[in-house]
């Protein structure tokens, strides 16, 4: 299966051209053979909790709408960063939309960041709900960038849900780039699952983006990665097979010993 990884830039509140940034780079991943692209964290609004509050909106109207067309006139499925407005509450959430512009999964990020100057949590609803979607031989587990330092929730959708690649969109700051890049793939490894780990690059109310958006296969090795601060679009083929093979010459997740821990 060939996917792609959008590693952009977005402008702050504008809805519109954060979109027509998401049709771009739809198009672009389609022409170079992509079944799926992903997009970062909050790609809508980009990432700032007042900005937020103030354009978020329920999935019938805004972002989520314009990329199901977007998904449909491309013919390719689209994973992203979007907020989302339900009652009197607001969510840091990704949706996933097939080819025919149907919204197949969505995923409300569980763990909120709680540190200045983008404290989450006083913007957003935590979600409570693991979710994934399958698309081809693939399954494909949804996080959202502070998701990605607990690795119990990597554990649980690679054991209970049979995940066998990781989906994590980020707006990941300069300050903490290593975390970001090792993280990524500490969690690939532990698990023997692909991980599409796509980051952001620009600046939202002074806090830069450290890009470094990679694909990591099974065995921890990095596929392909972007740069720091530009925009790129990265592409590979995740393979079923490697995944298999990975797994039976290391039988970790079968030699685990729950019980004592």
């Amino acid at each position: 299966m060939q996917i792609a990884a959008a590693q952009i830039s977005c402008v702050l509140g504008d809805v519109a051209a954060n979109v027509a940034k998401i049709e771009i780079f739809a198009a672009r991943a389609k022409e170079n053979g992509a079944a799926l692209v992903v997009f970062p964290e909050m790609t809508d609004t980009g990432y700032s909790m007042p900005v937020i509050q103030k354009c978020a909106m329920n999935w019938k109207d805004g972002a989520v709408p314009q990329i199901q067309k977007i998904a449909s006139n491309r013919s390719i499925a689209i994973v992203c960063g979007v907020s989302e407005r339900d009652g009197n509450a607001i969510y840091n959430s990704q949706v996933v939309v097939d080819s025919a512009g149907e919204i197949v999964a969505k995923y409300r990020k569980i763990h909120l960041f709680g540190s200045p100057p983008n404290d989450e949590t006083k913007c957003f609803s935590p979600g409570s709900t693991v979710a994934y979607f399958e698309s081809g031989d693939f399954r494909f587990g949804l996080t959202i960038c502070y998701d990605l330092r607990f690795p119990e929730l990597y554990r649980k959708l690679a054991l209970d849900a049979h995940v066998n690649a990781f989906i994590v969109s980020s707006a990941w700051p300069f300050a903490r780039i290593h975390h970001f890049q090792n993280l990524a793939v500490a969690r690939a490894i532990e698990n023997q699952c692909y991980m599409i780990a796509v980051n952001r690059v620009g600046v939202d109310d002074d806090i830069s983006h450290c890009g470094s958006s990679a694909i990591v296969d099974p065995y921890g090795v990095v596929i392909t990665a972007a740069s720091p601060d530009r925009e790129e679009l990265l592409h590979t083929k995740l393979s079923t097979d490697v995944v298999s093979l990975v797994r039976s010459r290391i039988n970790t997740l079968g030699d685990r010993r729950p019980e004592l821990y």
